[in-house]
């Protein structure tokens, strides 16, 4: 499998330049993907999940990385 070194801005200026057309598409691709995760999470939930979070990151309404884990337990 091809690994790339790509960040997440530049995926979501990459979005950005994509038609509506296009970035439902993508949306799309990632949902079926999701769908392989045997997740018991309604498809309509997930498509709410992804369109959210894509639109808080185009926004850029981010946290760094290193608060994502704040609080969590990881043993």
């Amino acid at each position: 499998m091809l690994t790339l070194q790509i960040t997440k801005d530049q995926v979501f200026t990459l979005i950005d330049q994509l038609s509506l057309n296009e970035q439902q598409e993508v949306l799309e691709y990632l949902v079926e993907k999701t769908r392989e995760d045997l997740d018991d999470t309604p498809d309509d939930i997930v498509v709410e999940g992804i369109r959210q979070g894509l639109k808080e990151a185009m926004s850029g309404q981010t946290i760094p990385l290193s608060q994502m884990w704040e609080g969590i337990d990881v043993e």
